[in-house]
């Protein structure tokens, strides 16, 4: 027989469901889906304000319309006549370091700033003065700083939600205040280029605790429902085997 191996996150037996040593039926009705993903990836269940911020991250990257490369991969897969699992698989593997990913890198970028905002005593201005040279050196190696910025937005509108919700959480630390710095001193050097969505997902979860690994992962879940409505409509809407043009196409759902 082989040798056993554990695993601290589900236990399994006989009429026994408990996800981080919390029964799953316990859960049901009671947790939130923000709430249960924070369980299963962080150990244990969030504050009430944590668990809503949590859900408000999953909404805010449920679906980006048509464009974003997962979407594409996923209709052009559904296209061919893919089954409803590749086809969602095909845009969960379109999920990478520059779709998605920017996360991660914001929230590598804001550690930097801290460490070296440290030296100063971490108050507003050493923020200030590290963002500044730190901008300067990715700019030097023909860099960009991740999570600021917008190819569609100008002022994304679920950067000051997250944030708002964030506050409402007693979510405040160095990682917010780093994410505001950066976006004072794009302001000041006269090419705005405010937080994104990205960006405050990414301050927000690395002041949770959560490991900048888990972060693409934690879009990953976020879009997942959005993919399956892209690959239904796909396969309900449109005839197969279609050029699908990234650009040329218009809503028709509901209005506001």
């Amino acid at each position: 027989m082989a040798e056993p191996w554990t695993t601290g996150i589900t236990k399994i037996e006989p009429n026994v469901i408990a996800v981080r040593g919390h029964d799953i039926a316990g859960l049901m009705g009671h947790a939130s889906v923000g709430a249960a993903v924070y369980l299963i990836l962080r150990g244990d269940l969030p504050t009430p304000g944590v668990g809503k911020l949590m859900d408000a991250i999953l909404v805010s990257s449920i679906d980006h319309g048509a464009t974003p490369p997962s979407a594409l991969a996923a209709r052009t897969v559904a296209s061919t006549g893919a089954t409803l699992s590749a086809s969602v698989a095909a845009g969960i593997m379109a999920i990478n370091r520059h779709h998605g990913g920017a996360i991660e890198d914001c929230a590598g970028h804001l550690g930097i700033i801290i460490e070296r905002a440290k030296a100063s005593g971490l108050s507003e201005k050493s923020l200030m003065a590290a963002a500044s040279a730190y901008l300067n050196e990715l700019k030097a190696h023909g860099k960009k700083m991740a999570g600021f910025g917008h190819r569609i937005h100008s002022a994304d509108p679920r950067t000051a939600r997250l944030f708002e919700l964030a506050d409402e959480a007693d979510v405040r630390g160095p990682y917010l205040d780093a994410a505001r710095a950066v976006e004072r001193v794009f302001a000041d050097r006269g090419k705005p280029l405010p937080i994104n969505v990205d960006g405050a997902i990414g301050a927000v979860l690395t002041q949770l605790g959560f490991a900048p690994a888990v972060m693409n992962g934690i879009f990953m879940i976020a879009r997942v429902p959005g993919l399956v409505a892209h690959v239904v409509e796909e396969q309900s809407r449109m005839k197969p085997m279609r050029k699908i043009d990234p650009v040329n196409h218009w809503y028709d759902g509901p209005e506001a």
